[in-house]
């Protein structure tokens, strides 16, 4: 049963055109879905899980891969039997699994796309957007507004909502003035990348305080961060990062007071 969902899903990802883009087979997203089960009810096919879904960005002229997304699902509940043929249309949404994993793979795609170009992402992520809508009427929770401040809903309404477009700079201005540049010039690129939080995520946490994206970003990105800092860069742009970073994300503190060495 478990063998046959993982190669049902892996080829439903893989081999399915989630966009009108053109990508060579290196030029694809790595991501990764780690879904525990925590319950089956084999009477209805029904499975309670959680899902730690993480997307991996390659570095311009580098092995290194950074972390463009890693999320935590706690809703990632769904129903499967064995030999079940999945489909997927976006306009009428009727299978929860299906559902979840196309609308991830829309956000990941979006968030990338955003990460290549300003906005890049608008297209694919307002697809997101009505696949979120349209799943209104599953009879599983994750999909609705005000239902939990996290949830799915939560997610996509307040990437694109433009309250958060300093944010969705951030992608840009991080990764392909800030990370991409590190390999002809580490100064450049760092110099850049401390532009970007200055400019793009202060304004954003600023803008919208209740946006949940900083914290997130700041989460899976606080290894990395502490990493271009430590040791590095004047003791004036290290400050003005740590502060940002402690204003947005305190309980990452013990991470943060490494920048300042």
């Amino acid at each position: 049963m478990f063998e046959n969902l993982q190669q049902t899903l892996e080829q439903f990802v893989n081999e399915r055109q989630w966009t009108h883009l053109k990508f060579q087979k290196n030029e694809r997203i790595v991501c990764n879905f780690n879904i525990t089960v925590t319950k089956y009810d084999a009477s209805n096919n029904a499975f309670t899980c959680t899902a730690l879904i993480q997307a991996n960005r390659p570095v311009y002229n580098s092995a290194y891969t950074s972390t463009l997304f890693n999320f935590k699902d706690g809703d990632f509940n769904f129903e499967f039997a064995q030999f079940d043929q999945i489909e997927f249309n976006e306009e009428t949404i009727n299978n929860q699994l299906t559902a979840l994993f196309a609308y991830y793979a829309y956000l990941i795609i979006g968030i990338d796309l955003d990460s290549f170009s300003p906005m890049g992402g608008d297209d694919i992520l307002q697809r997101c957007m009505n696949l979120t809508n349209n799943a209104q009427n599953l009879s599983f929770t994750g999909w609705k507004a005000f239902e939990n401040s996290k949830n799915r809903f939560a997610i996509i309404n307040d990437y694109i909502d433009g309250g958060m477009k300093p944010f969705r700079q951030l992608q840009y201005d991080y990764y392909r003035t800030g990370l991409d540049e590190m390999a002809n010039s580490p100064e450049r690129g760092r110099t850049n990348i401390t532009t970007a939080l200055q400019n793009d995520l202060k304004k954003a946490h600023e803008d919208k305080p209740m946006s949940m994206w900083p914290q997130i970003w700041t989460d899976y990105k606080k290894d990395e961060l502490a990493n271009i800092y430590n040791k590095k860069g004047t003791q004036k742009e290290k400050e003005s990062v740590y502060d940002i970073l402690f204003s947005i994300n305190a309980s990452q503190n013990a991470t943060w007071d490494k920048i300042k060495q």
